[in-house]
């Protein structure tokens, strides 16, 4: 597992099987993030009032997580290693 700062590297690379594990793990630090958030925000334990609508962060999150799924599917057909 990553966090942001690490992923910057894998970003700037010129080999596009380290953009592409960069972009991935880019965006499942943000769906992680944001899953936890949405925990909270259901068990009553977040400690702020979201700006917009739940229902958007949840939708976000979904569209996220089908996002993280073909980022999957395409490292698993090109052979790259996401870990």
């Amino acid at each position: 597992m990553y966090d942001l700062n690490e992923t910057i590297e894998l970003m700037t690379s010129a080999d596009y099987k380290d953009r592409l594990k960069a972009e991935y793990w880019q965006t499942k630090i943000r769906y992680d993030k944001l899953c936890m958030m949405l925990e909270k925000y259901e068990a009553g334990k977040l400690d702020f009032k979201p700006t917009c609508p739940i229902w958007i962060l949840a939708r976000q999150m979904k569209w996220m997580e089908g996002y993280l799924n073909g980022l999957e599917v395409r490292a698993k057909i090109e052979g790259i290693d996401l870990g």
